[in-house]
């Protein structure tokens, strides 16, 4: 009967041994989760804001496509990116919308295209770890077919 309360005993040293392991493990864990909860969430908003920037340039170039003149290409494209990046709830601290309309200067008959590239700068500022930049610049670029036998101004 003398064994079996030393193994109790033995027992008991080792749960008193093993005490307060948790909260050193916590202490160990929680900045390396935190770490990586961080970096999902950067990876997530960078991912979303590609999406919104070239959502912007699709629409920035199928309305310049769109225009009867080059004038009216650029106002609507920068209009229209603007309008597409306020839909998808995107706030850049830097917007630019660059057209390319060479292609208004081709002969009626030739095919022709018009570019818009959208430049916006992320506020990243709120996610506070070490290694993510406080903002990102995204950039995309789309091409749009101008109608071949439509007259250009």
């Amino acid at each position: 009967m003398t064994w079996r309360w030393a193994g109790q005993r033995e027992r008991a040293r080792e749960r008193a041994r093993e005490r307060g392991s948790a909260s050193v493990e916590t202490v160990i864990l929680a900045p390396a989760l935190l770490m990586f909860l961080t970096l999902t969430i950067y990876g997530g908003r960078v991912a979303m804001a590609r999406q919104a920037v070239h959502a912007a340039a699709a629409d920035a170039a199928r309305t310049a496509s769109i225009a009867r003149t080059q004038s009216a290409a650029t106002g609507t494209a920068q209009v229209s990116a603007t309008a597409t990046l306020a839909a998808e709830g995107l706030r850049c601290t830097a917007l630019q919308v660059d057209l390319d309309t060479a292609g208004f200067a081709m002969a009626v008959g030739t095919p022709a295209t018009v570019s818009a590239t959208v430049s916006c700068t992320v506020d990243l500022s709120d996610l506070v770890a070490p290694g993510v930049p406080g903002s990102r610049q995204v950039v995309a670029t789309v091409t749009s077919p101008l109608d071949t036998f439509r007259e250009r101004g």
